[in-house]
């Protein structure tokens, strides 16, 4: 990390990290929108305006603020505002409907709750207002804003509980994760000494901003004093004329945005579907080895991956100048100051990203081990060299005839079929084997048909063992996804599939 980013990384708070930022590049921009920029003085500024504004309407240091918003500048510019107030924020992802979002807010207690009215087809004020939430107010166009003089002093304390996340809930209610200012600061200077990213860079941020990633990237952002184009609903072809227009050298977001950005350049092989991209980064869901491979063969660029996680946003990653076969087949490094502890297969972590808890403290009490490592759920090793393996989640593991299978094995080695444009494999109940392995395909368009007995011949070639081969095969038009980082919803397969 160079000594600018280290000087700025010894913030205590994320407003402090900003204003650092602001005071020695205060005429670089930070954020690109369409035909719209804000310069780090502006982020700064604007921002103090906003918390004044949101002072003006109650909100203190310690209000807990939900807010449901795209990724737009305006997100960007409350949430600074509520870190200058020293609020507790609680981002909500813009695609959560009745159900999640009146989880979060009951049991985050949120005084205040900011939606951006109408938004693709949905009216979030209408919900707000039917949840019998507290304090709504819209926050799509414009911010309420006042004279900065009425403000507190900034908050010092970076090690305060000052952030609610919530985990997908895919399976069950969302928990309510706390991060402190200090905790998603450690996360994004991972990302950013992984990363190696210099001033000329142009990144961009494709996800929901209320994701963990959002304060992610932004914190490298700051860091490094580049700018990241803010994309408010990603789709391709769509998006790429913003990507075009900016000049982004780095794209990503998660293994799924890599495969769409791979099918866009397949439509004009030899020709760069984005001349000035170099890089390719992101995580949240395990990445095939073929993935990568493709990527830097077709596009002509880097691809760093990554592992994290809403408790922790950043663990390890790939970083440009390790092996390709380390880039290919590992999650990456963990930074100086994660520790790694590999427990009967489960990764275990403990280190300054590590999120305080969960707002229930029975959750809390069940995610951390005896000497405070975080306990993840997910099964993995690591090399020699420090590079970490992910080979699936616990809950991923098929159990057939007293026999452990691995789905990331199985699908790993389905991603190298020329016809499988994706794949996920799952467990699904079964009399006599306890649980049968069942493989889900998306089928790449103009290819042969996938079959059962196509499918098992390119896996025993592969060298896959008889008794982890599918007895099941379903090919479908497309893998059910959440909207944050279009992971696949293995849960609504199994409900399919599973009858």
């Amino acid at each position: 990390m160079n000594d600018t980013a280290h000087a700025l990384g010894a913030a205590p708070t994320l407003w402090e990290l900003a204003a650092r930022r602001a005071e020695r590049t205060p005429d670089r921009p930070v954020l690109l929108q369409d035909d719209r920029s804000l310069t780090f003085g502006g982020l700064r500024d604007r921002a103090e305006r906003v918390a004044a504004g949101l002072y003006g309407m109650g909100v203190r240091p310690g209000t807990v603020v939900a807010w449901q918003l795209p990724t737009r500048i305006e997100t960007v510019l409350l949430s600074f505002a509520l870190a200058r107030l020293g609020a507790v924020q609680s981002p909500v992802i813009p695609y959560y409907r009745d159900h999640e979002v009146g989880f979060a807010l009951r049991e985050s207690g949120a005084d205040f709750f900011a939606v951006p009215g109408v938004w693709r087809g949905f009216d979030h004020t209408a919900m707000a207002r039917r949840l019998g939430a507290k304090g709504v107010f819209e926050a799509y166009e414009r911010l309420p804003e006042g004279d900065p003089a009425v403000l507190p002093p900034p908050p010092s304390d970076g090690t305060a509980v000052r952030w609610i996340y919530w985990t997908s809930g895919t399976t069950s209610d969302p928990k309510g994760v706390l991060h402190t200012d200090r905790s998603l600061i450690a996360g994004g200077s991972c990302l950013a000494h992984a990363l190696r990213l210099t001033a000329d860079d142009v990144g961009s941020i494709a996800f929901p901003y209320a994701h963990i990633g959002g304060p992610d990237y932004t914190v490298m952002l700051l860091l490094y004093g580049f700018p990241a184009v803010l994309v408010e609903h990603f789709a391709l072809p769509e998006s790429l004329a913003a990507y075009r227009r900016h000049g982004v050298t780095v794209a990503g977001g998660s293994t799924a945005f890599y495969s769409m950005f791979l099918a866009e350049q397949r439509k004009r092989p030899g020709e760069p579907v984005l001349p000035t991209l170099r890089l390719l980064a992101g995580g949240g869901a395990p990445k095939p080895p073929e993935l990568y491979h493709a990527v830097v063969r077709e596009m002509g660029c880097a691809l760093s991956h990554g592992y994290g996680m809403t408790e922790v946003p950043m663990i390890t990653m790939g970083s440009p100048d390790d092996t390709p076969e380390n880039l290919a087949t590992t999650e990456g490094r963990p930074p100086e100051g994660m520790e790694i502890r590999i427990v009967d297969g489960e990764v275990r972590l403990r280190g300054e990203a590590v999120c305080r808890g969960y707002l229930d403290p029975a959750q809390t009490a069940a995610a951390f081990d005896a000497e405070g490592f975080l306990i993840t759920g997910d099964v993995g090793h690591l090399t020699a060299s420090g590079h970490l393996v992910l080979t699936g989640r616990i809950k991923d593991i098929i159990i057939r005839k007293g026999e452990n299978i691995s789905a990331k094995e199985i699908e790993d080695l389905l991603h190298r079929h020329p016809g499988v444009a994706d794949a996920a494999v799952i467990g699904l109940p079964d009399p006599e084997r306890g649980e049968r392995v069942c493989a889900v395909v998306e089928q790449r368009p103009g290819s042969e048909e996938l079959t059962l007995a196509t499918v098992t011949r390119h896996l025993r070639a592969a060298g896959l063992s008889v008794h982890k081969l599918p007895e099941q095969l379903e090919v479908v038009g497309g893998l059910p996804r959440n909207e944050a980082l279009r992971k696949v919803l293995k849960y609504k397969l199994r409900e399919r599939f599973g009858g």
